[in-house]
């Protein structure tokens, strides 16, 4: 295969902050493929009843381009975008298997949560093994935000989920 045979990849644009959306809209309406991988966002108020979604890469987006035959000065002024990540003076590809299992892993349902927020919990492992604490939040799908009582102060600390078991009732 030659230079100029080279099909088009998938690469990487930073956009200037909350911008992502404005990005990839100017970045299309120039005929660019264009892919913002958004995961539906936790709500913030309690009575919201509004289902939103927010980006999985704050602050990126990608692009599909033929580093040959398209021309990416365009780019560099269109509304939204900051950059195109490079390493040196070249522009990054991004495997296409990479994309594929961010789209398929989007389309899996997201994890119950193992622990109520609230809910007293005792690490099974690790430094703090054996102390009691509060689960907060998940952080992702394997570490956890408690609230641990160190020195008559209350610090949040971050442990993998696995390392977490609920109280057993006391009789």
């Amino acid at each position: 295969m030659t230079h100029s045979e080279k099909p088009a990849r998938w690469y990487l644009i930073q956009t200037k902050p909350r911008q992502e959306s404005r990005a990839e809209e100017h970045l299309q309406r120039q005929q660019f493929e264009c892919y913002r991988p958004l995961k539906a966002a936790a709500p913030k108020k309690r009575n919201s009843r509004a289902a939103s979604e927010e980006e999985l890469f704050p602050g990126y987006l990608f692009i599909r381009m033929d580093q040959v035959h398209d021309n990416w000065y365009p780019i560099r002024s269109t509304r939204g975008v900051a950059r195109i990540v490079t390493f040196g003076a070249h522009p990054v590809p991004v495997h296409d298997d990479l994309i594929q299992q961010i789209r398929q892993r989007l389309l899996l349902p997201e994890p119950k949560a193992v622990f109520q927020e609230g809910e007293a919990v005792r690490i099974k492992s690790g430094s703090f093994c054996d102390l009691e604490a509060i689960f907060l939040t998940a952080d992702g799908e394997e570490r956890a935000v408690i609230l641990l009582n160190l020195l008559q102060r209350e610090q949040k600390v971050t442990l993998p989920i696995s390392s977490l078991a609920r109280m057993e009732a006391r009789v």
